[in-house]
């Protein structure tokens, strides 16, 4: 009966003690990179984030700059628009 009690107590401690991990929410700088070549072939010329949205310059095979603004939460292309240059 000891045994089972100091079993229960130490597994009890164990999981009081470990730390729950959650997924980040959102997604990573090549997450955004990945959603939007599937939309926009091309190169990428760089990729910055502002708070939720992710920005990503593109060239595409035609010599198009384009600036493709990716939500960092949902994922989903917010807008994308040619560059002046």
């Amino acid at each position: 009966m000891k045994t089972v009690l100091f079993s229960l107590f130490f597994t009890l401690i164990l999981l009081l003690n470990t730390s729950v991990h959650s997924a980040p929410d959102g997604i990573n700088k090549q997450q955004a990179v990945d959603i939007v070549k599937q939309q926009y072939p091309g190169r990428v010329l760089g990729v910055k984030r502002k708070a939720n949205i992710y920005k990503v310059k593109t060239l595409s095979e035609s010599g198009k700059v384009r600036v493709i603004n990716v939500d960092a939460k949902s994922g989903k292309i917010k807008s994308g628009k040619k560059s002046g240059k």
